[in-house]
C-alpha cells in the first residue's frame, strides 16, 4: 500500500502508456518510442519535466582491480534526478551526466568498491569493456520502490547503440514525465490522444498518462483503460481472510462466554439487586473484552517478531514490524479495539439481561430460544470459513499443478541456460565442441530468449499470399542458432530444420503449427512472409523452409498458442542453453560446464540458471498464494476447533446428570456420546452445504483469469466435508466420551 510513498512528487510523476490497435481492439504496452520524451516536454502544454528509462533493468558486472560484482541498473535521462528527487549524498546531479560514460551509483554499491575512499572521480570497468567514471552517489532507495537500482547511466548510451530508437514506429523505452503543479491531467490526456499521428501518419496507437500511485497495484488494462484491477486483489484477499480468522476468534470467545453464563449469573444478580445499572454491567464485561483483546494484542506482536524472518522468507518480501510508523501503531490499536467490542458485544448484552430475582432463588437461566440459537449460528460460521478456505486450498494447489504438468512441447528438465558475456558468442562452436566433449552435455545452442519466455519482438507488420489485408495478426520472433529445435528437443513436422551453418539460413525462418494454419490448407513450406509492404522492394523477405509442432513459449496459462516465427542469424544472442545427457552426475557435470566456460570467459563469474526451476518462477504468485491459503486455513480450522472443544466441555458439563440417569437407565457409552456429539456434527453439516457453493463460486470466478484450467473436482468437496466431520468428531468426542464413561453414583451423589 506504500509503494512508491519515498517520492516527494508522485502525485504529479506518471508513466506514458501506449494502446496499440490488434485486430480492431486496443492493447496497452508500457514501452513506446525513444523519442516521445523529448517531444513531450517540448511541445505538451502542462508537462514540465520528461525522462526515459531503459524498459528493463540491465544487470552489468562492475570491476575494479581484484573486486567484481553484478549490479543491476538502468539509462536514464539527467531529468530523472530532479523528477524522482533522488537524494545526492555525493556529486551534483545537475552535472552527473556532462560525460557520456558517466556513473551515478547508490550508497550500497559505493560501499562495495570503494570502502572509505571517496567515488567521486573513480572509474569503474563496466562488463569488462568501457570504462566509466563515478560522478555522483545517491541515498539507497526503500525496496517498496516501482524502480529499484544500484547504478544509473545516461541513456544517450543505449539511443547511439540502437538505431530503432530513433524512430516513431518502434517501442522499447519507458517515457515518465511530471506535470506542472497547476496541469490538468484530463488536458493533457487529451492532448496525448493524437500525439503520435502528428508524428508519423500512418500511426494507429494512441497514448495517456498512468499515475505513480497505480503502478504498483491498480496496474491491469482492459480495452485500453485501467479496469481497478492488479496487486490489489492480493492485497484484499489477505485482508479478506485475516479479517475473517480474526473473526472466527472472536465467534470462540462470544460462544465460550456466553455458553459459561451460569457461572457469572449470580454475580449479575448481586450486582443488580445492590443498584447496578444495565449500562454499568455492559460496561463492565465490554470492558473486559477489551482488557483481553489488549493482552492478546501485546502478545500477538512478540509472536510477529519472531515470525517474521520466516515470513519473510516464505513470501520473498522484506515486511517490517514498524511500530512507531504514524500508520501502524493506530491501525493496531484500532483493529485491537474493534475486536475486543465485536468479540464482547453480545455477551455483554446477554450477561446484563440476567433476571436478579430468579438468579438469587437459584432458578435455572434458560439457554434454549435467541441464545442457543445465535451460538449454534456463530459454531456453523466458523467452519464456513474453515472449509471454504480448504477448498480453495485444495483447488488451487490443483491449478498449480495442472500447470505444471502440462505438455510444452518440449522437455525442460536438464536444461542449464546463462547469459552471454564477452566472447561467448564469437567462440560459440569452440565452447559448444568442447561441452560435447566433456561426455556430460549432449548439444546446445545460442537464442535471444530461454524457450520458455519469448518475447524478442513482437509485430503486426507480415503478411503472406491470401493474407486478408485488412486483418492484423502479433506474431512473435525469435532467433536461435541451428541446434534450437535439438537441444530443446522440439519436432520439426514439415520441411526441414536449419542448416548446421547459420548464414546458409540467413532469410529463411522455420514456423510455429498455429502460424502455418493461418496462412491456409495448403504447406507452408516454401512460402514467403514479408515484414511491411509486399510491394515494397526493401521489405524483409523471409522463405518458409519448415513448421515446427507448437510448444508453450510464453503465457503457460493461455490455451491458445501465438504464433512465431524463428529466424536463424549468426550473430545478436543473449543467452546461452545446453543440455545434459540424462543420468549425468549434476556436480560434475556442472564442475566441468564451468572449466570450459572459464577457458573462454576467464573474467566473468560463472553463473547460470536451470529451466526447470526458472520455469517453477513463473508459478511464484499462485505458489505463495497456496502456501498462505494453505497456512490461514489450517489456523482458521484449529481455532474453530477451540471453541468446539470448550463448548463441548460445557454442553457435557451441564447434561451430565442427564447422561448419568440414562446410563443408569440402560444406555450404552458408544450410544451417550453419539448422542452428545450429534448436535455439533449437524451443524458441520450446515456448514458444509453453506460453504460448498460459496467456494465453488469463488474459485469458478478465480479460474476464469487462466485458459488452460483445472476443472472443479467433485471429490474435493466430499473429501473436505468428511475431512471436516472427522476433525469436529474428533474434537468434540474426548469429551463426550469423558462424560459418558463417568460413574453414574458420582455424579448423582451430588444432589
Amino acid at each position: 500500500m506504500t509503494y512508491d510513498n519515498s517520492f516527494q512528487k508522485r502525485d504529479r510523476l506518471y508513466q506514458v502508456m501506449q494502446n496499440q490497435m490488434y485486430n480492431g481492439a486496443p492493447s496497452t504496452v508500457r514501452v513506446t518510442s525513444g523519442l516521445l520524451a523529448p517531444a513531450l516536454k517540448a511541445e505538451v502544454p502542462g508537462i514540465k519535466n520528461a525522462s526515459r528509462i531503459s524498459g528493463g533493468t540491465t544487470r552489468a558486472l562492475f570491476t575494479l582491480n581484484d573486486k567484481s560484482f553484478y549490479e543491476a541498473g538502468n539509462h536514464v535521462d539527467s531529468n530523472f534526478f530532479s523528477m524522482f528527487g533522488l537524494e545526492f549524498i555525493k556529486g551534483n546531479p545537475v552535472h552527473a551526466f556532462d560525460q557520456l560514460h558517466s556513473l551515478v551509483i547508490n550508497e550500497t554499491m559505493a560501499e562495495k568498491f570503494f570502502d572509505n575512499v571517496d567515488p567521486i572521480g573513480q572509474t569503474l570497468k563496466m562488463d569488462n569493456g568501457e570504462l566509466y567514471t563515478v560522478t555522483g552517489v545517491i541515498k539507497d532507495l526503500p525496496p517498496n520502490t516501482t524502480y529499484s537500482f544500484s547504478w544509473l547511466a545516461p541513456y544517450e548510451l543505449v539511443r547511439t547503440k540502437f538505431d530503432w530508437l530513433n524512430r516513431w514506429d518502434a517501442s522499447g523505452i519507458v517515457t515518465l514525465v511530471e506535470l506542472e503543479a497547476n496541469a490538468d491531467r484530463a488536458k493533457v490526456d487529451q492532448r496525448l490522444l493524437g500525439f503520435m499521428k502528428t508524428k508519423k501518419e500512418d500511426m494507429t496507437s494512441t497514448c495517456f498518462l498512468f499515475a505513480m500511485p497505480d503502478w504498483h497495484l491498480y496496474n491491469h488494462f482492459s480495452n485500453g483503460k485501467q479496469d481497478g484491477d492488479g496487486q490489489i486483489k492480493y492485497v484484499r484477499l489477505f485482508i479478506l481472510i485475516a479479517s475473517l480468522i480474526l473473526i472466527v476468534a472472536c465467534i470462540n470467545f462470544m460462544n465460550l462466554a456466553t455458553a459459561r453464563s451460569e457461572q457469572r449469573a449470580k454475580e449479575v444478580g448481586v450486582k443488580k439487586a445492590l443498584g447496578a445499572g444495565r449500562k454499568r454491567l455492559i460496561t463492565q464485561f465490554i470492558s473486559e473484552s477489551l482488557i483481553m483483546s489488549g493482552l492478546a494484542m501485546v502478545l500477538a506482536i512478540g509472536i510477529v517478531w519472531m515470525l517474521l524472518p520466516g515470513f519473510n522468507s516464505l513470501t520473498g518480501k522484506q515486511v517490517e514490524l514498524n511500530l512507531m510508523d504514524p500508520l501502524h501503531l493506530p491501525a493496531l490499536i484500532l483493529i485491537g479495539v474493534i475486536c475486543g467490542l465485536l468479540a464482547g458485544s453480545y455477551p455483554a448484552f446477554y450477561l446484563s439481561s440476567f433476571n436478579p430475582v430468579m438468579v438469587l432463588k437459584g432458578l435455572k437461566i434458560r439457554t434454549t430460544g435467541s441464545a442457543s440459537f445465535i451460538r449454534r449460528g456463530l459454531v456453523t460460521s466458523q467452519f464456513v470459513v474453515s472449509i471454504t478456505l480448504i477448498i480453495c486450498t485444495i483447488i488451487i494447489y490443483q491449478q498449480i499443478q495442472h500447470l505444471k504438468s502440462r505438455e510444452l512441447g518440449y522437455d525442460k528438465n536438464n536444461v542449464l541456460y546463462m547469459d552471454l558475456h564477452g566472447k561467448m558468442q564469437d567462440h560459440f562452436n569452440t565452447i559448444k565442441t568442447e561441452l560435447i566433449n566433456t561426455g556430460v552435455v549432449k548439444n546446445a545452442m545460442l537464442s535471444i530468449n530461454p524457450t520458455f519466455q519469448l518475447g524478442w519482438f513482437s509485430g503486426d507488420n507480415y503478411n503472406w499470399p491470401g493474407k486478408d489485408p485488412d486483418k492484423d495478426i502479433m506474431i512473435t520472433v525469435e532467433g536461435a542458432t541451428p541446434e534450437y529445435a535439438s537441444t530443446m528437443g522440439l519436432k520439426i513436422i514439415e520441411g526441414r530444420d536449419f542448416y548446421p551453418d547459420a548464414a546458409n539460413d540467413n532469410n529463411n525462418v522455420i514456423i510455429n503449427e498455429t502460424l502455418a494454419r493461418m496462412m491456409g490448407e495448403d504447406s507452408p513450406v516454401g512460402k514467403t512472409i514479408t515484414q511491411g509492404d509486399p510491394a515494397n522492394p526493401d521489405s524483409w523477405r523471409l522463405k518458409v523452409i519448415g513448421v515446427v509442432r507448437d510448444f508453450v513459449f510464453d503465457n503457460v496459462g493461455a490455451n491458445k498458442i501465438s504464433p512465431m516465427i524463428m529466424t536463424c542469424n549468426p550473430t545478436g544472442y543473449n543467452y546461452l542453453t545446453l543440455r545434459f545427457k540424462s543420468g549425468a552426475d549434476l556436480n560434475q557435470s556442472l564442475a566441468k560446464v564451468e572449466a570450459v566456460m572459464k577457458s573462454v570467459t576467464p573474467e566473468y563469474p560463472f553463473e547460470y540458471h536451470f529451466m526447470d526451476d526458472e520455469f517453477d518462477k513463473l508459478f511464484k504468485t499462485e505458489t505463495l498464494i497456496e502456501k498462505l491459503s494453505g497456512i490461514f486455513a489450517m489456523l482458521a480450522i484449529f481455532i474453530s476447533c477451540l471453541g468446539l472443544f470448550g463448548l463441548a466441555a460445557y454442553t457435557a458439563s451441564r447434561r451430565a446428570k442427564e447422561v448419568s440417569i440414562r446410563k443408569v437407565l440402560g444406555a450404552s457409552t458408544g450410544g451417550l456420546a453419539s448422542l452428545l456429539s450429534k448436535d455439533f456434527l449437524k451443524l458441520v453439516t450446515m456448514a458444509c452445504l453453506i460453504s460448498f457453493p460459496a467456494a465453488w463460486w469463488m474459485m469458478s470466478e478465480w479460474l476464469k483469469t487462466y485458459e488452460y484450467r483445472t476443472p472443479i473436482y467433485w471429490w474435493v468437496f466430499a473429501l473436505t466435508g468428511a475431512g471436516a466431520l472427522t476433525i469436529a468428531l474428533l474434537t468434540v468426542s474426548f469429551q463426550t466420551i469423558k462424560a459418558a464413561i463417568v460413574n453414574p453414583v458420582t455424579t448423582l451423589r451430588r444432589e
